[in-house]
C-alpha cells in the first residue's frame, strides 16, 4: 500500500475537496483523516456536555509516578482471560 500526504478541506456540507491533483492511478483508495485544529463546532459540544465523574481507584504502590498513573486507569473487567487476550494479539500479529 502507497501512502500520499495532500491538503485538503471540508466544505459546509461535510465533502472532502482535495486542493491538487493526484497522479495516481484510478480505482478505490482509503482515506484517513487527520484535523489540524478542533473546529468550533466540535469545540463547543465537548465543553457543553458535562464529563461524569469517576471514582479514584487505591493503588498501594511506593512510586508515586506509577502509583499515579495506576490511580487513572481503568481496572480489568471482571471476565477478562489474559489467555485470550495474548492469543488475539498473537493472531493479529502473525496474521493467523
Amino acid at each position: 500500500m502507497q501512502a500520499y500526504k495532500l491538503n485538503a478541506t471540508v466544505d459546509e456540507s461535510g465533502h472532502l475537496i482535495i486542493d491538487e491533483p493526484l497522479n495516481i492511478a484510478p480505482g478505490k483508495v482509503e482515506v484517513i483523516i487527520l484535523q489540524s485544529e478542533p473546529s468550533v463546532e466540535t469545540f463547543t459540544e465537548t465543553q457543553t456536555q458535562p464529563q461524569p465523574a469517576k471514582p479514584k481507584r487505591v493503588v498501594e504502590c511506593s512510586i508515586p509516578i506509577l502509583k499515579e498513573w495506576l490511580e487513572s486507569t481503568e481496572p480489568t473487567p471482571s471476565d477478562f482471560d489474559p489467555e485470550q487476550a495474548k492469543w488475539e494479539y498473537l493472531k493479529e500479529k502473525h496474521n493467523l
